[in-house]
Parts: C-alpha cells; structure tokens; sequence
C-alpha cells in the first residue's frame, strides 16, 4: 500500500514538471535560441562544386558564401554583395582588346570582365584544416594518426584564417575538377575563358593518377581568371553575359581554400566519410556540426562570422508583418538549428503541432485540418491554426509545370495552321483552373506563359493574359468556351474528333512515366478533358531512363515537364523554347524541339539585355508568338504553403535567396511556454487507474491479513 501511495505522489509530482513529458529535446537544451525543422531526403552533395538539389542547398546555403547574394525583404529579387565590396559592373572589350562603352552593342563585345573585391577580414570557421605545425605551413597528418580518428570531433586541433581571392579561384578551377563531374562545368566551360581548356588539362593528368590521389588545382592555370591582389580577383566571360551576376550568388562560386581540399584528400580519410562532400567547410553564419543525414543534421553557428546585420528595407507590408523589427541587429540570431529527418507526413504534422518543430509544409494529409478554402478560392487559417497563433505564409514559386507538343511530330507538330490549331484547341480544352482546384488543393495560379511571377516580364492583369486561350471578362482572365476549342479542331482538319480525308478517330499519345499517389485519378482527368473536344488521349507509362530516352530521340507527341528558377531571369525560362536548345538537334532542353525564326531572333536579342522597357517589349512580343503557336499548354506556377508558429520571427518565402537561416529568430520563451500548455499530461486516467487498482488489491491485502492473524493465533 506504501508503494501504490508512492506512485500517486510521484504522479502528482510529475505534472508540475516544467517540461512536457513528450518533449523529444534533452532539458539542457530547453530556452534555447535553437530553430527545430525537419528534412525528408537525404542530401547527397554538400560539395558546393556538386551541390545543385534544394535538399542540399538547405544546408550548403547557410555554410558557404558566394561573392553575392539576394536581399532578403526586397521584391523583385534584388543582388547585393555579400563577402565583396559592391555588386561587380562589367567592362566590356571587344576582339582587338579595347574597352568598349557600356551600352555597346552585344555583337562587337568579345568579352565582358567582372572584377570582384573582398571586404577585408572575413575568417573561416574553425577547422582542423588551417591547424599549423610548428613551421607556420597547414599541418599534415601521419596515417596512423588519421587512422585514430573517426570523426570530425577528434581532431583537436584547429585553425582559421582570413578569406582570399586565391579561395575563390581554387573553386572556379575545381568546376573542372574531372573526378567532380560539377552540373554546371558545361555550360560554364562555355562562358569562362579558358575553363575547358582547364578541364581537358585536368583530364589528361587525371588519367595517371590514381583515384585517390590529391590534384593540387594551384600547378594549372586558368587564362580566364586572374588574381589582382590578396582581395581581388577578376572573371573574363566570353561575349556579353548579364546572367552571370546570378551565378556569382550560387554556392558554385563560394571560395573553398586550397588547404581544405588537401586536408580531405589525405590517405584514410574517406573511407570514414571525412571529405568536403560531407563536411563543408566555410564562411558563412553557420558551420555543420552533425551530420548523420538518416537521423539528424546540426548546424551551429559560426563563431567567426563577420559582421552582417538585419535588413532595414523591405517591400510594402514588410513593416506592418514586423519583418523590420529588428533592423539593423546583427546576423545570426539563431545559436543552432536541427534538422530532423522524417519520413512520415504524419509523425512530422503531429510534432509541429505540439510545438515542437518551428515550420512545417503543408501535406495532402493535413490540407483541411491547417487551411479553409472559400467559393471565392481564398485560403485562410483553420481556427485551431488561428488558436494556436500559427501564420500561414504562401508565395507563388519560380517554377512553371508544363504539357509539352513535340514540334517535330507529323500530327501536333510543326507551325502549319492544321497544326496550331489542334495545338490551340488542346490548350483551351485543358481546364487549368479545375486541375489546380481538384489535384493542388487550390495551391497554384495558371500560367499565361512560361515566365512565372517574380521574373522580369510577367505581367499579372489583361496585358499578360495568353488571349489564344482566355478572355478578359469583368476584370480576371476566363478560359474560352469548349465550342471555341471544338471549333479549332474542326478547322485542323478533324470535324468530331475524326480526319476528315480519312475518316480514322483523332488519337494522340502522353508519354509518362506514370505511378504515385493519384496517378490515375490524374489521368483519368485529363482524359476526359481531351474527350470535351473528341479527341482520343492514349496515356504511355514507361520507366524513367526510357522516358528520358524518348524525349532525347523525339519519340513522343506529348510529355509533362516543369522548371525551377537558376535564377530571376526571363532567359532561364525563355532558353527551354529557343531552337538553339533543340533536345534531338542539339542534346540542349527545348524538349519541344520548337524553332520559330522570330522567336529565336528575339530570344538572341533579349537575353543579353538589361532589365528595361525595351526588354519587357520584347518580352511582350515573344510571349505574343507563344501564345500563337502554343508549343506548350502553359500548365500551373504552384502555390508554396508553409505555416510556422508564433514564436518564429523574421520568415519571409524566398526561391531563390538560400542564405535565409541567418535572418530568422526564435523567441524561446514563448515556445517553452506553448510547449507546457499544449503538452499537459492528462492525469486523471492515470490516477483513475491506480484507484481502481488500490480498491481491486483492498480486499485481497485485508483477507491476506486475517488469515496471517488465524495462523498466529492457532
């Protein structure tokens, strides 16, 4: 009986404990100023000459840092030096090496050079790779020393050093590195002078040397890139490029130090994944202290991060939303942030929830329980979101989903009216606006082009409607009547869905690669939507590598495909429609393989241009010839949707800035606090248990009792 009373005690006890009985979290950890999300897929890179996935970008965006960066409030996105000094301007020169004017024009530049300076001291992070031996040179592990470590922790001893122009170099060489195989080296071997001259240097002498061995980059000259001084380098770009501003805020062209390359390449050390691929090594707010990407990911701040500070400029609402309260404060807020990895929608939900992750997408799963969609289309809060003092921050992404035409097919392709019209008239048949409403829970616009909102150029009211498929009715776009699709298809020649020389039904083929959750449902939809103009879809499901293998070789009539933004930019949307890009004639990504002389004239002229009226009227006139020939049916710009509880400060959706973690900031007080209430031990079912046990062992302890009495007594 002693025990039992005991039990209630410590029940009792127990619920006047300040943290919750449920809390995941070590209690030392608890007030904190620790940011907790979750990640589902694994990175696979976090080289940044590798790096391309957002998954990986996650966490490669908060280590290193490229000479630029985006602002985080402004909008349309904004580039602003990040560890330069200014945001470079570039000089022009032309064949004989003269400098040009800077409004030459682009067919007598034969160069633009970017200069790039430093801002003097910005150090590292704390790394075993700038340790220095006792002659002041990077210290050299014998290998049984190596082989006593086994993680990054064991290495004591560390160092840091002050941030060069030569570190920048070294990864633009890297890019060529053979045995790195960077996405990016193509395109800019292309671009930068003297880039794949490098890489075929470096591919010669890669070949006798064995796989492991260190390739010093410092013994191969790269003609296009020069060092100036300590903090200053310059990039020689081939013809007249404006885009490459973009890049020079990707983690492409963040600075790795030769010594850090030489440090991982040391015999042993990546058979225990102690390599850059798995433990970045940077200049940025954050260092990656953990790294177990089947379980957890630590970043911790970077105890040497230069001085940054909180923006004090945003766009309309910024101020009212408090995204400019700390103005001015420096960077980062956050000592850590920990990244859980899940795998199940669900455990996710239920832990944002309960306080105890700070973020959290929406799923399918949990679409009605956040969001309440009206008649009119707008989303709102739920009232237990609304309870619990959740925002919902939605943004359209820079990314366009799309059904694409094989331009080179006999049916659908080419620019023959009979051609454009069926084209057309699949486009009008193809309901975007019930697709987003039925399959993306509302969370999506339909496109007008392929230009996406917030990229130079689109255009939201009446001027950037594609008028081959809407009108303009009482202020908003409405998609033409299916009697005006039906109408084109009779005019291509198939009066009822039937050639009219023939006779034989209309029948065109979707190549897909089929499978997930609601394949079919999706389909069966989009069957129907050909059926509305008696056209018969035969929907292919094949595996990936063969569907790619199709496209590359033109086996197709029609394929689905969408586009993230590189960069903010109509070039990085336009390029996928340019003939020069053809898939068949050029292996490049116009998976159409659409050629429109015009288009391509455009295209060539607009690319190279600033951000001007003339632009957006050239602009105006490419979409104009889309919109005619209707190489795509202009699908859907999805709806991003994340909810954060109150106690996250400073969040703001961003699609292209990735460095976004320094800027955020936990009120830790306040989550300790909802944490409490909303984590309660419901007790009473407890306590009503022990009751009932102590009533059920009352008669069986009294009897037990007596009978001991009985036996004493006899």
């Amino acid at each position: 009986m002693r025990k039992i009373c005991a039990s209630l005690v410590v029940v009792i006890a127990l619920s006047g404990c300040g943290q919750a009985w449920n809390d995941p979290y070590p209690v030392a950890d608890a007030g904190r100023n620790i940011l907790y999300t979750a990640f589902t897929d694994r990175p696979k890179h976090l080289d940044p000459a590798q790096s391309y996935a957002e998954d990986e970008i996650t966490f490669t965006g908060q280590i290193y840092e490229p000479p630029l960066q985006y602002h985080y409030l402004k909008r349309p996105y904004e580039l602003i030096p990040a560890t330069v000094e200014q945001v470079p301007v570039p000089r022009f020169y032309d064949v004989a090496g003269r400098e040009l004017p800077h409004d030459a024009p682009v067919e007598r530049i034969a160069e633009s050079v970017y200069e790039l300076k430093l801002k003097p001291g910005i150090r590292f992070q704390p790394h075993p790779a700038f340790a220095l031996d006792s002659h002041g040179q990077p210290e050299i592990l014998a290998k049984n020393e190596i082989a006593k470590r086994q993680t990054m922790a064991d290495f004591t001893k560390v160092g840091t050093r002050e941030l060069t122009a030569d570190d920048y170099i070294y990864q633009i060489k890297r890019l060529a590195h053979p045995r790195l195989h960077s996405p990016i080296f193509g395109m800019m071997a292309d671009k930068i002078v003297g880039l794949k001259t490098l890489g075929d240097s470096l591919q010669k002498v890669a070949k006798d040397k064995p796989a492991n061995e260190w390739l010093d980059l410092d013994a191969y000259p790269l003609s296009g890139v020069e060092k100036v001084d300590a903090l200053t380098w310059r990039i020689r770009i081939k013809g007249k490029y404006p885009q490459f501003l973009y890049w020079l805020a990707m983690p492409f062209f963040a600075p790795v130090p030769r010594e850090v390359d030489r440090f991982f390449s040391q015999p042993g050390m990546a058979e225990k994944n102690l390599t850059l691929d798995w433990w970045p090594v940077g200049t940025g707010p954050f260092m990656l202290s953990e790294n177990d990407p089947n379980r957890r990911m630590v970043l911790s701040r970077n105890p040497n991060f230069h001085g940054q500070t909180y923006p004090c400029e945003g766009e309309p609402g910024d101020r009212a939303a408090g995204l400019l309260d700390d103005c001015g404060k420096p960077l980062p807020f956050l000592d850590q942030a920990i990244f859980t990895r899940e795998k199940e929608a669900i455990p996710y939900w239920n832990k944002f929830l309960q306080g105890y992750y700070d973020a959290s997408g929406i799923s399918s799963d949990s679409f009605d329980q956040a969001v309440r969609v009206n008649v009119g289309g707008d989303v709102a809060l739920s009232d237990e979101m609304r309870d619990k003092g959740i925002r919902l921050l939605t943004s359209v992404k820079s990314s366009t989903f799309y059904m694409g035409f094989n331009m080179l097919d006999p049916v659908i392709g080419g620019l023959s009216p009979r051609a454009t019209k069926l084209r057309q008239a699949i486009s009008i048949a193809i309901d975007q606006e019930e697709y987003i409403s039925i399959f993306q829970n509302g969370r999506g616009i339909a496109a007008q082009s392929p230009l996406p909102p917030g990229i130079f150029g689109f255009e939201a009211g009446e001027q950037g409607i594609d008028s081959t498929v809407y009108d303009w009715v009482d202020g908003k776009p409405k998609r033409k009547p299916v009697e005006v699709a039906k109408k084109l298809v009779a005019e291509a020649g198939y009066p009822n869905g039937r050639d009219e020389k023939t006779g034989e039904p209309l029948v065109v083929n979707l190549d897909t690669t089929g499978g997930g959750m609601g394949e079919k449902s999706r389909l069966d939809w989009l069957t129907r939507q050909f059926a509305k103009i008696d056209v018969q879809l035969v929907v292919r499901s094949t595996d990936f590598n063969r569907f790619q293998d199709k496209i590359r070789k033109g086996n197709v009539q029609l394929y689905y495909f969408g586009w993230n933004a590189d960069y903010p930019d109509p070039e990085n949307f336009f390029f996928l429609l340019d003939g020069n890009e053809s898939k068949v004639a050029k292996g490049g990504e116009n998976a159409s393989n659409y050629a429109n002389p015009e288009f391509d004239r455009l295209f060539l002229r607009m690319k190279n241009m600033d951000n001007t009226p003339e632009r957006l009227g050239i602009v105006r006139q490419m979409n104009r010839i889309l919109h005619h020939d209707a190489p795509w049916v202009f699908g859907l710009h999805p709806k991003s949707y994340t909810l954060s509880h109150r106690w996250l400060k400073n969040r703001k959706p961003s699609d292209v800035g990735n460095n976004t973690l320094k800027y955020q900031r936990i009120d830790s007080a306040d989550r300790a606090a909802a944490r409490r209430e909303w984590n309660s031990p419901v007790l009473w079912p407890l306590g009503l248990g022990l009751l009932v046990l102590v009533l059920a062992i009352i008669p069986a302890v009294v009897g037990y009792r007596r009978r001991e009495r009985r036996a004493a007594l006899k």
